[in-house]
């Protein structure tokens, strides 16, 4: 399972200092796992720190041959959770619309043989949605999932996944019996070595094609009426991600070149915006754990309350900005490399083609040179608490406009002083988009900025102490009348599984995960402070064991030495003091023979 994340943390990690040990352990690695190299020499350019470290040929040649592990890496790729399943995505599937994967535990469709679901039909909510959007019956997202399948997985128990075959959140376990919950923890208090996981993590994933899923490269209408013509294309796991924040929120296409419906997103600017969120960061959550191995990982967060600029675009972290382009990452950033996709709307709308993945560009971001009557600063402490304290979720037509809504105004499309709707302001969630000034201010393809993850986990835990404070009953939420997909029974766009808004509209503590400034006193300081401490001991155990020993060992020498030393002294003073009784002898000698002639006198 190490091998998984070997290669792109040694990428993340390596230094000139340390090179020698890194190449060595990935040559290690090649020799246990001997493949062809050839055909992924490009693989350095995933790494670009080799190129500056080491420019003979002799060098490349090296590295190339360590590289090799990478395609152990490619060869042990895990799955993700959503977008089209690539059992499913193909003539067949369409034809049927029908989506229940065999589960690989008994060879059965959704583990019906185990117990653990069964095929059965979606049943969609048939409640009206709002006026923002008139239309009916042209966009394969309406109604989701009915476009594409009309038969998928129902799940029993705790059991998840698109095939039952994973666990409900929170959930762990073969029969998925056991509760765990984790702790989503704030990456400025994290140790080095974590935050240097987490970046490796990252990259790996955005080097990780998904075996097991795929995404839509074409509208429904284009594949066939009976699926003549599949259009699913493979994607990276980080841009998997990326797409599905695009798909749920372009523009509908109406007919015809650029003639597309704005007023149209069923992930932002009404009341599925926190759920769907929570949905998405979950998911992506668990994708890296099973992509890594490493099942005790959580998606960190950036408390940006009150911050003067952006903490975390550092080198060590997310990117500093580069010294030869403002908008640009510095070069010393593995995020330096990334490309981005989906950033291109307006093109996609000209052509009535949907984003296919294709790198479009480098990352961008130029944090705090934005529109300043705009967002005039990043949000305060107190304007987080006056949104929380707000109690209704929802507010008249439920969209951009609505007032003293907790959702709009934590969304940024109102007032975090007075509640109320301001057109042509960003506040709040909005705030942060906007002040990133690159990749991240687009809605359709802001997720291509890692800092997406770690600012929507904190929305995500403001949503939380909302949730805590007021406790509202599931009724709160909207069931009809809100924007098309909105609605509490609606299906989340474009997950498969299928997820109902309304089910999510609950604590974390249910979905077995917790934020550690949320955590009582006690377990925030363990968590925040203490742990750091010792996990970062727990990496240096063998050194700290290592100086003990030859602490104890020059301190015995030192006291052999005292102890040598002492002795010898001793011996000295015995010498001396037998040297000083022998020279005062013949003087004894000498006064007796007087007394005795004095006597012999007398």
């Amino acid at each position: 399972m190490w091998l998984r994340i070997l290669y792109f943390s040694a990428c993340s990690l390596l230094t000139r200092s340390n090179f020698q040990s890194v190449t060595l352990l990935l040559s290690a690695a090649a020799a246990s796992h001997p493949v062809s190299c050839s055909l992924y020499r490009h693989q350095v350019l995933l790494c670009p720190s080799f190129q500056q470290e080491f420019k003979t040929g002799a060098a490349l040649t090296l590295i190339m041959r360590n590289l090799c592990v990478s395609l152990v890496l490619l060869q042990l790729i895990g799955t993700c959770l959503c977008q089209f399943p690539r059992q499913c995505a193909n003539s067949e599937g369409l034809r049927t619309k029908e989506c229940c994967p065999v589960w690989d535990g008994d060879g059965s469709a959704c583990g019906a043989l185990s117990g653990r679901g069964f095929c059965t039909e979606v049943e969609v909510s048939e409640e009206p949605h709002g006026p923002q959007y008139p239309h009916s019956g042209i966009d394969d997202r309406e109604r989701w999932p009915l476009s594409f399948f009309n038969r998928t997985c129902r799940c029993a128990g705790n059991y998840g996944g698109v095939n039952c075959g994973e666990c409900r959140f929170g959930y762990w376990g073969s029969n998925c019996a056991e509760y765990r919950e984790s702790v989503r923890r704030n990456i400025l208090t994290m140790s080095l070595a974590e935050q240097q996981k987490f970046i490796s993590y990252l990259n790996l994933a955005k080097n990780t094609i998904s075996r097991d899923y795929v995404i839509s490269t074409a509208t429904r209408a284009e594949m066939g009426e009976n699926g003549e013509n599949p259009m699913f294309s493979d994607i990276n796991t980080y841009d998997l991600f990326v797409w599905i924040h695009y798909y749920v929120s372009r523009d509908a296409f109406l007919g015809g070149p650029g003639n597309v419906w704005t007023d149209i997103d069923f992930a932002h600017e009404s009341a599925a915006f926190l759920p769907w969120h929570r949905v998405y960061l979950l998911h992506w959550e668990n994708e890296i754990r099973k992509l890594t191995g490493d099942f005790n990982f959580t998606i960190p967060y950036w408390d940006w309350r009150d911050a003067q600029s952006c903490e975390v675009c550092t080198d060590a972290l997310m990117g500093g900005r580069s010294p030869l382009n403002p908008n640009l990452i510095s070069p010393a950033s593995v995020f330096s490399s990334w490309k981005v996709i989906c950033t291109q709307p307006e093109e996609y709308n000209s052509r009535e083609a949907l984003c296919n993945g294709t790198g479009e560009g480098p990352l961008l971001r130029n944090p705090g040179n934005h529109d300043l009557n705009r967002t005039p600063r990043l949000p305060t402490t107190a304007e987080v608490d006056f949104t929380v304290s707000l109690p209704l979720y929802e507010t008249g037509l439920m969209d951009r406009l609505s007032n003293m809504s907790f959702r709009n105004v934590i969304e940024g499309f109102a007032s975090p002083t007075s509640g109320m709707a301001v057109p042509g302001q960003s506040t709040m969630h909005n705030a942060l988009h906007v002040f990133m000034n690159g990749s991240m201010s687009s809605v359709q393809g802001s997720a291509n900025d890692p800092i997406f993850l770690l600012h929507h986990a904190f929305i995500d835990s403001i949503f939380e102490r909302w949730l805590r404070t007021h406790q509202p009953p599931r009724t709160n939420y909207p069931r009809a009348n809100a924007p098309i997909g909105h609605n509490d029974g609606h299906y989340m766009v474009p997950f498969l599984p299928l997820y109902r808004n309304g089910d999510y509209f609950l604590t974390d503590k249910v979905l077995g995960f917790e934020y550690a400034y949320l955590l009582d006193p006690g377990q925030r300081f363990v968590q925040e402070f203490l742990t750091p401490y010792l996990q970062q001991a727990q990496e240096i155990w063998l050194w700290l064991l290592g100086a003990g020993v030859l602490g104890a060992l020059i301190s015995a020498v030192i006291a052999a030495l005292l102890i040598v030393g002492r002795r010898k002294w001793r011996r000295n003073q015995r010498r001396k003091r037998a040297l000083s009784y022998e020279e005062r002898q013949p003087l004894l000698h000498s006064s007796s023979e007087e007394g005795s002639s004095y006597q012999t006198t007398m």
